[in-house]
């Protein structure tokens, strides 16, 4: 009997044997028919129902050919372990960055998500992507540990001529950094003088999420703080978890007045 890594190999080595296993767990088809829709040779196509008969994967009806319960089960364990690897390898270079510990969906969630990252041309390329985001976007809420100069510029300008509703959670670093400087403070200011923005401060956010109408974005940075990735994505599932993470900082959060920069 072979072993359960046996199989896998035998599937994976053949991408008709996988083609074919995949059509026939969708439906019924004729050797011709699997012909045409795989571009097999009915001599290959021979061998495949032959060894998948064997494993007791597929059944003959007249002469079409369809899975057998079990035929299904394989097919479809298949194609997970494919998204899996898929995901995998598109998230191969950034996972030392991705707030793993806090993010409560599949990774899965992922395998179609808009990754950025920065370039020799494009430096700044996974600001660029927020920043032209956040240019059109209607809604805005946001829990992150950063708060940079060029998204408080965008933000300001949208929420302070009303085309824009902001609601931004900060870590109290991410404030007092643009206190520091008197041109942030001024544009904080004006974005808190705002009736279409609110801004609360928490002791600690350790990622930085933002809910752009449909749009989840991450910025992902080093231990050091230096940015190297993005990811945004419309998956419903990670948006979900976006709202209820930035829900929950939210509750812990001080409202920010404009009174507070005074006395910062």
């Amino acid at each position: 009997m072979e072993s359960a890594l046996e199989e896998i190999e035998f599937l994976a080595l053949s991408p008709n044997r996988v083609r074919v296993l995949e059509l026939l767990a969708d439906g019924r088809y004729t050797r011709r028919e699997l012909a045409d829709e795989t571009g097999a040779s009915q001599a290959t196509l021979g061998r495949i129902l032959g060894d998948f008969a064997d494993r007791s994967w597929i059944v003959r009806e007249d002469s079409e050919y369809t899975t057998t319960a079990t035929g299904r089960l394989v097919a479809e364990g298949f194609a997970d372990l494919q998204e899996i690897l898929e995901t995998e390898h598109r998230l191969r270079d950034i996972v030392s960055y991705l707030p793993t510990d806090h993010l409560g969906f599949d990774l899965r969630r992922l395998s179609d998500a808009t990754i950025t990252t920065p370039s020799r041309t494009r430096p700044n390329a996974p600001l660029t992507r927020l920043l032209e985001l956040l240019e059109g976007a209607d809604e805005v809420r946001t829990a992150s540990h950063a708060f940079n100069e060029q998204t408080l510029r965008v933000i300001e300008k949208r929420t302070t001529s009303g085309e824009q509703a902001f609601e931004g959670c900060f870590s109290r670093s991410a404030i007092d950094a643009l206190t520091e400087a008197a041109d942030l403070r001024r544009r904080l200011g004006s974005v808190l003088g705002s009736d279409n923005a609110t801004v609360a401060v928490v002791d600690r956010v350790p990622l930085a999420v933002m809910v752009v109408d449909d749009v989840v974005y991450l910025l992902l940075r080093d231990d050091q703080g230096i940015l190297r990735a993005s990811v945004d994505t419309d998956d419903p599932e990670v948006r979900s978890w976006a709202e209820e993470t930035v829900e929950r900082y939210w509750s812990e959060a001080a409202v920010l007045e404009a009174d507070d920069l005074e006395s910062a």
